[in-house]
């Protein structure tokens, strides 16, 4: 086997250990490190909650002296500086590592390329970009965030094949199947905050809580914020979601029944300083927008649209129920595309990914 692909599959286990934390390291990154010493495992460990030892010292404290010489693999560049916990540069430098792999350097101000500078500094060789797209993909929302001070924004829909999303009514349970409707439960948990509308809590009364997980506890949840959007104040106080109120924001006029609550209360902004306004005071980096054809227009409309999760479900619902898309188009120009990164049967229904488009119609 040839270096590179050893280091690939190294590093391939490193990412599978880092996915251990996917619901539970927010703000933080899941991260995952493996050392490896002539093809020998001699240690592992991820991150698993903001506040413990990162990845690197698990796997330090498992090698122990037989780190020494070894070759460490990590998703993500060790970080730089003191925190809640010292800089993992430094502890693998003191470990006597000779080989550091590093999968995607760590866009974060405060490491930025300093910790690798640290290793190499230590005559550590460092290698970067080993399976570097794959581990990019465990933390969209903190690399977004490091990069740009915006959060990486998902938009889930749930439709019909002829496009619609609910009853004239407001009727919409259930579209999709139970397989689909747990699937979500995962984009849920993945997520720091889930944005909605006050119409979608007065038709549904949901809780857009994370209750269940096809492949992991729901108790190793850190469970999302749900943040309402209510500019009139039309949020009832017997709404099934306020029964959890220390995890639910509204964002409307101040309203005392609310405070009393313990409920946190946003002030009225603009979609785009909404986000920037969650990330600055709340870190908040992973957003998953849950709403109905007004508010997911409203975010395509302003481009902060990151990704779009799409469910189809097997099933006509008639010209008279809700649209999917609200904005009213006249010329082909006008038109939104898409492209297509995955798609997904999920028991009868479809699941696609997408990402907007950046050619021209």
């Amino acid at each position: 086997m040839s270096e590179l692909s050893q280091d690939q599959y190294w590093m391939q286990r490193a990412i599978r250990l880092a996915k251990r934390g996917q619901y539970s390291t927010k703000p933080n990154p899941n991260v995952g490190c493996v050392i490896v010493q002539q093809q020998q495992l001699l240690g592992e460990g991820y991150h698993p909650r903001a506040g413990q030892p990162h990845a690197e010292v698990f796997a330090l404290a498992q090698a122990g002296d037989a780190a020494r010489g070894a070759t460490a693999y990590v998703t993500l560049e060790p970080c730089a500086h003191y925190g809640r916990t010292p800089p993992c540069a430094e502890a693998l430098v003191k470990a006597g590592v000779a080989r550091v792999v590093i999968a995607s350097l760590d866009p974060n101000p405060l490491v930025a390329g300093q910790g690798a500078e640290i290793l190499r500094a230590a005559g550590i060789v460092v290698s970067i970009g080993v399976c570097e797209q794959q581990a990019k993909q465990l933390n969209p929302g903190f690399l977004k965030a490091m990069a740009t001070q915006k959060p990486y924004v998902r938009l889930k829909m749930a439709s019909s094949l002829d496009g619609r999303t609910a009853m004239a009514s407001g009727e919409s349970k259930w579209i999709t199947g139970a397989q689909a409707r747990l699937d979500v439960q995962h984009w849920r948990a993945l997520s720091a905050a889930i944005i909605t509308g006050v119409d979608t809590i007065l038709a549904d009364d949901c809780q857009l809580n994370v209750r269940q997980l096809a492949d992991d506890d729901v108790t190793n949840v850190v469970q999302p914020q749900r943040i309402i959007l209510d500019r009139r104040g039309r949020l009832n106080l017997t709404a099934q979601i306020l029964q959890q109120p220390d995890t639910v924001m509204v964002m409307g006029p101040y309203r005392d029944d609310l405070a009393a609550l313990g409920v946190q209360q946003l002030p009225i902004l603009a979609l785009p300083d909404l986000l920037s306004y969650l990330l600055e005071h709340h870190q908040i980096y992973d957003v998953l927008v849950e709403a109905g054809a007004t508010l997911a227009t409203a975010f395509l409309q302003h481009a902060l649209v990151d990704e779009l999760i799409s469910y189809i479900a097997p099933t006509f619902l008639g010209q008279s129920a809700r649209a999917m898309f609200a904005a009213d188009f006249t010329t082909m120009a006008q038109q939104y595309r898409f492209k297509l990164l995955d798609v997904q049967q999920l028991g009868d229904d479809l699941r696609l990914r997408l990402i907007p488009s950046q050619e021209s119609v």
